[in-house]
């Protein structure tokens, strides 16, 4: 009887182990990939799309928008990294182009990735960027610095209610995620 009571225990303690590691995987697997999707269609969390195709649509000249930039490093990240200019007022419909400063003050290579997020979230939508250095990992040798492109554009259909759009990055640390030959300078 107490073989049967320990193998009731062991299948209940299985399948238990089963579901908790079956639910793990379907909020990683599933769900984050779907969160993702849902909040870059929606414009929701303020997360921006990716590469916009420029289409010379006009000026609103009679508009304009405060475009406010900030940096931020993530846990661990040892990189200076702040936007060249704090705010630029940009006309809707306006190719604008600005910089990021970065340099890696360690020693040794790493590779860094930046994450945009956009404020007030209902912006996104209208706020286009054509060439980020958000769309591509940075390499940097130790020591070296470099000045990384932003060109965006405020879209001519952004709510007139909004007037300060905030962009800001956080640079994360993928030196162990990416390809050790890939760790190179510029």
């Amino acid at each position: 009887m107490a073989n049967t009571a320990d193998s009731n225990v062991t299948k209940t303690v299985g399948k238990l182990l089963a579901v908790v590691v079956g639910m793990f995987a379907f909020v990683f697997v599933v769900m984050v990939p779907l969160y993702d999707v849902l909040c870059e269609q929606l414009g929701l969390n303020g997360k921006t799309g990716g590469r916009y195709e420029y289409v010379e649509a006009g000026v609103d000249s009679s508009r304009e928008i405060k475009v406010q930039f900030v940096a931020s490093n993530n846990e661990g990240m040892p990189w200076e990294f702040r936007p060249t200019v704090t705010m630029i007022k940009v006309n809707p419909g306006a190719a604008t182009d600005t910089v990021f400063y970065a340099k890696n003050p360690q020693p040794e290579n790493m590779v860094a990735q930046a994450v945009p997020s956009i404020s007030p979230s209902r912006a996104a939508e209208y706020f286009h960027k054509t060439e980020c250095f958000c769309f591509n990992q940075q390499p940097l040798a130790g020591g070296e610095e470099t000045e990384m492109a932003l060109q965006f554009i405020v879209d001519q259909d952004l709510p007139a209610d909004i007037k300060t759009i905030t962009l800001s990055y956080t640079l994360f640390d993928v030196t162990d995620r990416v390809d050790s030959d890939a760790v190179v300078s510029r």
